[in-house]
């Protein structure tokens, strides 16, 4: 349904964003005036994704949401990371194909999107669909001095820290106190905190991860994947760059560095979100930690994980914890509950935005402050139905529902309606079995015998199911 014109654009409202680059909350000054490009950094499909991961996902898929409704016509780019030491040494463990590996994680990460609500990306492109754009932007760097082959011979290709004067600025650290770079064999480098752009093939490795170079076989390293992939689909300069906040460095200190060094302006905008941490510690695979998006979404309700993980501030860490899934799903139900009574009431709304709603998040994507807008207006709404006043249960369903949909959380959303899957047909058998009893217990109360309709009722109840009587008909949904 489309919102009204009187809320989707403040006129004089400007949205600020933080940059972690400048550690300010600044005016989005887009590189196009109108359109807004984003590069985040997508998963290595190393293994299933957890919660960790697609906190990410989920706050990137709400910058985008807010930013097209204020007219912004966006862009984004996430990439997947389908070759790396991980993929290799995990394919190897399992005795299967490299390739086939990875292909079979991203399909995960794929089920993952899907399954907590997230818009697909406007393109995602795979590494090694780009060795052709990482061969150029090494060339690139060796000719400008910034970038040398091994002089072992290996084929290893190196970045040279200090040939970049500005190496260092996104994390604010010197070179001197920075750690040797994560390379597995560091082989032929000048400075041990030189990053590897290209890694030579080594004898262990299967020939098909490795691509003909002047500099010999190999395959690509991390950094460098990113900087070809975003400068091929979004130019020398876009709007904004972002990941989690574990990201920041080496990755995207690496990536600016050698993105900049080539000639190329690089991201207006860098925006990190922090880790979900279980006990206190970042949630990951290395620590196994993690708890996989498959299993929560079968524990917890897909649009209440969806909810758990957008209600804080993206800045802010979340402890993950079976208590505060449980919140994340009532609180989601009395939200819920309020929508179906008000339609009960009123019927349809147009959805319109709070300016409150919208201030909160135009400062910073504040999901926190635009969510308390939400439940004020859900309260305010209850308030009204018990108090038959109509003008207002019209208004704060139009606001509830304009602010779900913002979010994408309305549960009448297509996008949680996984239609040909075997829910979506289950769900469909279950509505129709459930509506036939219903209609069975109407029949049996309007020949008043109310035993039969009471012994309906109670058979439903045992089976999960709640039951509200509504002067348009009875209503059921799922007691959690």
């Amino acid at each position: 349904m489309p919102f009204s014109r009187r809320n989707t654009r403040l006129d004089g409202v400007t949205f600020r964003l933080y940059d972690s680059a400048t550690q300010a909350v600044r005016d989005l000054d887009t590189v196009v005036p109108g359109q807004v490009s984003i590069y985040h950094c997508g998963l290595t499909v190393q293994s299933a994704p957890h919660v960790g991961h697609i906190r990410k996902e989920v706050v990137f898929d709400v910058l985008r949401r807010w930013l097209t409704q204020l007219g912004y016509d966006v862009t984004v780019i996430a990439n997947v990371t389908d070759i790396d030491d991980k993929i290799l040494t995990k394919s190897a463990d399992a005795g299967v194909a490299w390739w086939a590996h990875a292909y079979r994680f991203e399909r995960e990460l794929h089920d993952a999107y899907a399954a907590l609500g997230c818009l697909p990306p406007t393109y995602e492109p795979r590494a090694t669909g780009h060795i052709p754009e990482m061969i150029e932007l090494i060339t690139t760097l060796i000719d400008r001095g910034h970038a040398y082959p091994a002089a072992d011979g290996s084929g290893d290709v190196y970045f040279d820290v200090r040939s970049w004067p500005d190496y260092g600025s996104l994390s604010r650290q010197k070179i001197d106190d920075m750690e040797p770079a994560e390379d597995s064999e560091p082989r032929g480098k000048r400075d041990p905190r030189d990053f590897a752009l290209w890694k030579g093939h080594k004898a262990d490795e299967p020939e098909t991860a490795s691509w003909d170079t002047p500099w010999g076989r190999g395959r690509p390293g991390w950094h460098l994947e990113c900087s070809a992939m975003a400068g091929k689909y979004l130019g020398d300069e876009f709007d904004i760059h972002g990941g989690g906040i574990d990201l920041r460095f080496p990755h995207h200190e690496n990536e600016l560095a050698q993105s900049t060094a080539a000639g190329r302006p690089f991201a207006r905008f860098w925006m990190h979100n922090a880790w979900v941490t279980a006990a206190g510690e970042k949630m990951s695979k290395s620590l196994g930690n993690g708890a996989l998006v498959s299993e929560v979404t079968n524990l917890y309700p897909p649009r209440a994980v969806r909810f758990y993980l957008l209600a804080p501030h993206y800045r802010s860490a979340i402890e993950y914890a079976d208590t505060s899934l449980a919140e994340a799903t009532a609180s989601l139900d009395r939200i819920d509950n309020f929508v179906d009574r008000a339609r009960d009431v009123i019927g349809v709304a147009a959805p319109v935005l709070p300016e409150s709603f919208t201030a909160a998040m135009n400062d910073d994507l504040g999901t926190p402050g635009a969510l308390a807008v939400l439940y004020n207006a859900v309260r305010e709404g209850n308030s009204a139905i018990e108090a038959g006043d109509r003008d207002t249960v019209a208004n704060k369903l139009a606001e509830v529902q304009g602010m779900l949909g913002v979010l994408g959380l309305a549960a009448d959303d297509p996008i949680w309606q996984h239609s040909g899957s075997e829910d979506a047909a289950l769900t469909s058998v279950v509505d129709g079995l459930v509506g036939e009893l219903l209609k069975q217990r109407e029949d049996a109360r309007a020949r008043k015998d109310f035993a039969a309709a009471d012994s309906i009722r109670d058979t439903l109840i045992k089976l999960g199911v709640e039951i509200s009587d509504t002067p348009n008909g009875p209503k059921w949904r799922l007691s959690r």
